[in-house]
């Protein structure tokens, strides 16, 4: 990757950016700054007004029947650009990374699983144990601003709490976990990719009303133009941007949700080298579209899907039945059906667990899974039809992410301590071993003579060795930070 510096050798404007986006710390926070905005902003008496104005103002595009509203438009379009990094990310870890050797990730594809399959039915649990036992009356749900549903209309969310948000995940490890070995993160990273892919079949398979045939036709149309261009020596770049949006339009007009549209060109680019090229192409796009997805759609994504407002934000809200059922749901379902999972993969499935890792070494790193944000914000829009439910649910998704970030924060934090302690306690042991020893003589005459023995060959290896592994420690640390 090309480094762009003035003069001077201080990195350009554009490079900062990159840096900024690359790292997750940071842009995870900024996304996460913009998410309690929309909620303040759409909430205080001053700006709550300007803010609905300014979300349900229309946008349409000539010539089609897309007229929507500019916060459906950072949903439905800006959050394609995170969906396409999606599918370049996808496309690169099945042909190079990660996903390519199924049996050394079949632990963290089946604990992602795991992750999505036991908190709907938590969700569920405690939504149907409200309709039994609390007001108003069996069969019915009472949600916050007074409005009574049915124990189904209810139930319709149960596909909310299924997603784990792999940006913020990634940045609660890099806020907290600066110790932790390197294989801890990639089970991390596993995980949370093969959650995505799951993620994008559920929406697809659940939340599409699928209309006419012909529009598959173009969106397949769509597809085969836009893999010949992206192999190509020289990309047209012009029409490699109208072949996109030409399939996000089909999609649309389809009845398939059209962010899918970034998911299917992204798994349909090159993902090893081509012509001489010193990386792959999946790769160097993902790369260049980092810094659009995380400071500019992912955070004015956030902006809008929070920006809901609630008659009265009282301790009604934070027992409510969905604000409950989700929370319940992303903080215990996720770390719960995970640990399950890969405790079940590798003591009676016969699997195994990355070198030096152990089963209960993933607690942490699971409640950190119970962060949904990004694709639970979409599904909550998704799931429920009414306006008010769908404010509580993206409320709770909120509320739930912040949970279980503190948690795992915590976790993660006294893991990294751990770690940390045990590695300067080989260190030091290293250290002693290497020292030579010094031996005291008195000679005939009564004088002493202090003789130090040389190194060893194998304490002279020894030495080396934790030289190499400093330097890989650093350098490791470096590129968290």
């Amino acid at each position: 990757m090309s480094v762009n510096t003035t003069m001077t050798g201080t990195p350009s404007m554009w490079e900062r950016i990159r840096r900024v986006a690359a790292s997750d710390r940071i842009s995870g926070l900024i996304m996460l700054g913009f998410a309690l905005a929309g909620l303040v902003l759409a909430n205080l008496p001053w700006t709550a007004h300007l803010f609905e104005t300014i979300s349900e103002t229309q946008l349409a595009i000539p010539y089609t029947n897309i007229d929507l509203p500019l916060g459906h438009w950072a949903q439905d379009g800006l959050l394609t650009i995170f969906f396409l990094m999606v599918g370049l990310d996808l496309k690169q870890e099945l042909t190079t990374g990660s996903l390519s050797n199924p049996k050394a990730a079949a632990v963290p594809m089946l604990c992602a699983v795991g992750g999505m399959l036991v908190p709907p039915i938590l969700f569920l649990s405690v939504t149907a144990l409200y309709s039994r036992f609390a007001p108003p009356g069996p069969g019915l749900e009472q949600i916050a601003n007074g409005s009574v549903f049915s124990f189904s209309d209810i139930a319709q969310g149960w596909a909310v709490p299924t997603a784990t948000d792999i940006a913020f995940s990634l940045a609660v490890l890099a806020l907290f976990a600066k110790a932790l070995p390197g294989s801890i993160r990639a089970f991390l990273m596993t995980l949370a990719t093969v959650d995505d892919l799951l993620a994008i079949i559920l929406i697809a398979v659940f939340f599409s009303s699928l209309n006419a045939w012909y529009w598959f036709l173009g969106i397949a149309v769509c597809a085969v133009v836009w893999a010949l261009l992206v192999r190509m020596r020289r990309v047209p770049w012009i029409a490699v941007g109208c072949v996109g949006i030409l399939a996000w339009v089909m999609m649309f007009e389809a009845g398939v949700h059209p962010t899918l549209a970034g998911v299917l060109v992204g798994l349909l680019t090159p993902s090893r080298e081509m012509y001489g090229e010193t990386s792959p192409r999946a790769e160097r796009y993902h790369d260049k579209l980092q810094p659009f997805s995380s400071l500019l759609a992912l955070p004015i994504f956030a902006l809008f899907a929070t920006g809901v407002h609630f008659d009265a934000l009282t301790p009604a809200l934070m027992v409510s039945p969905v604000v409950v059922g989700i929370v319940v749901a992303l903080v215990v379902g996720k770390p719960v059906g995970i640990m399950i999972t890969a405790w079940t993969a590798t003591h009676i499935g016969g699997l195994s667990m990355p070198r030096g890792l152990r089963v209960r070494d993933l607690l942490p790193a699971s409640c950190a899974c119970g962060i949904g944000f990004t694709v639970s914000f979409l599904i909550a829009s998704l799931a429920y039809t009414d306006a008010e439910l769908s404010a509580e649910a993206r409320f709770g998704v909120l509320m739930a992410s912040l949970i279980a970030a503190a948690i795992s924060g915590v976790l993660l934090h006294r893991q990294s301590q751990r770690y940390e302690a045990a590695r300067a306690l080989e260190t030091g042991k290293e250290r002693d071993h290497e020292t030579p020893v010094e031996r005291i003589t008195t000679l005939s005459d009564g004088t002493q003579s202090a003789t130090i023995e040389a190194f060893t060959p194998e304490q002279l290896a020894q030495i080396k060795a934790r030289k190499l592994r400093e330097r890989i420690r650093q350098r490791r640390h470096d590129d968290r930070t």
